[in-house]
């Protein structure tokens, strides 16, 4: 229960965080690529980062080292509240803003593996699709409220969000640090480029989970139009910062419903059809929202795409947890987290790019028809999850 509200408090800061940094930066230079930029500078650090990180996971005690990453958090909240009271000129604001989210980039390569392979340690494996669809649905109620709140608390100024964000992280850091479980360092061994791509090849090895990974990554990284909401919110459907926040918070929404649903009856057969036929939906609900014009449309057509996510989401993270060794849990999900980093912060600058040249609406709707692609090739070149049944193999 402490994991699960440290998460509910550190994603509902982020969420807040990333309202007021799009807001701010899109606000200081009315620049797509900007905002692009953000989100590829928070994926670079993942890169290099990944393989030592999962090496540390596996070595330290997991709980303490999510909580070191929301101190940083702290920092990186504070520098940002101390600076808007400030005043930001365009020039400096936005080399602060682009500055700060590499920062952030290189603290979520630790936070998001050790979260992932926290939780196996604290939950029995038979009941673990149950928890991470709970888990789930105490973020992306998180997910709900951070961004709608975010958006209405920006009204007094992105300080005052800043300073918000701040206090959460502290809570989620305290919270973290007070989780205790066995924890049985493994044997010092000599760190080579063995034991550093054990995660790499792992996954290499097990095509079902190579496919559910890769499927997530090149979908979302099509489909994603997070980082143009500003865009949208302001352009488009002509509404403001609390329409920004209503925008960010509808994918959540529908994530919520699903996971609470998932929660009651979990995906036990059929799971690998599941997962295409979701990422499709998700693509569908994509390129509606990229042609609507009415906030109210938009919202739903973001809504279905969050809870189809959220389908994806949980079938993915079950089968990467149950298919892998806790020994190695730390190398297999920073390897993960590498894969959804790049299909979310990588796709975010892949928007930002394309609207520049086509414009948000051409940019979504382009992104929605090659995640509808994307969905049909996985179904040809990984047939051994086309046809993929039960979560967990027999042999398992």
């Amino acid at each position: 229960m402490q994991l699960w509200c440290s998460r509910l408090a550190s994603v509902a800061a982020a969420q807040m965080l990333m309202v007021a940094i799009g807001w701010q930066m899109y606000d200081l230079t009315g620049s797509a690529w900007d905002l692009g930029l953000v989100g590829l500078l928070q994926f670079l650090p993942a890169v290099p980062l990944a393989l030592v990180a999962g090496h540390v996971i596996d070595r330290f005690h997991r709980a303490r080292i999510v909580a070191a990453c929301m101190v940083v958090q702290v920092l990186v909240a504070g520098s940002l509240a101390w600076a808007s009271q400030r005043g930001l000129t365009v020039d400096g604001g936005r080399t602060l803003l682009l500055a700060l989210s590499v920062v952030l980039g290189a603290v979520r390569a630790f936070q998001m593996p050790a979260q992932q392979a926290l939780t196996p340690s604290l939950v029995p494996a038979a009941l673990l699709p149950q928890a991470l669809a709970f888990s789930s649905a105490g973020m992306q109620g998180a997910v709900i409220a951070g961004p709608a709140l975010g958006g209405f608390v920006y009204v007094a100024g992105a300080g005052a969000v800043y300073t918000s964000c701040a206090l959460l992280f502290a809570l989620a850091g305290v919270l973290c640090a007070l989780i205790r479980y066995e924890h049985q360092p493994p044997p010092a061994l000599p760190v080579t480029w063995q034991t550093l791509l054990a995660g790499v090849h792992f996954i290499w090895q097990r095509k079902v989970v190579l496919g559910a990974i890769s499927l997530d990554l090149f979908a979302v990284l099509l489909g994603g139009a997070t980082a143009l909401l500003p865009m949208f919110a302001k352009d488009v459907l002509h509404v403001g910062p609390w329409g920004l926040g209503l925008l960010r918070s509808a994918p959540a929404v529908g994530a919520l419903v699903m996971s609470v649903a998932l929660t009651r009856w979990p995906v036990r057969r059929r799971t690998g059809p599941t997962l295409l036929g979701a990422v499709a939906v998700f693509g569908a609900a994509q390129l509606v929202f990229g042609l609507s014009t009415v906030f109210v449309l938009s919202l739903a057509a973001l809504a279905v795409s969050g809870a189809a996510d959220m389908v994806s989401v949980v079938i993915r993270q079950t089968l990467v947890q149950l298919e892998t060794p806790d020994d190695m849990r730390g190398r297999v999900s920073a390897v993960n987290a590498v894969f959804i980093g790049a299909s979310n912060q990588l796709g975010e600058f892949e928007s930002g790019a394309t609207a520049a040249l086509l414009g948000p609406v051409g940019s979504v709707v382009l992104g929605g028809v090659g995640t509808l692609i994307v969905a049909g090739l996985w179904l040809r070149l990984f047939p051994a999850l086309a046809r993929r049944d039960a979560l967990v193999t027999p042999a398992a």
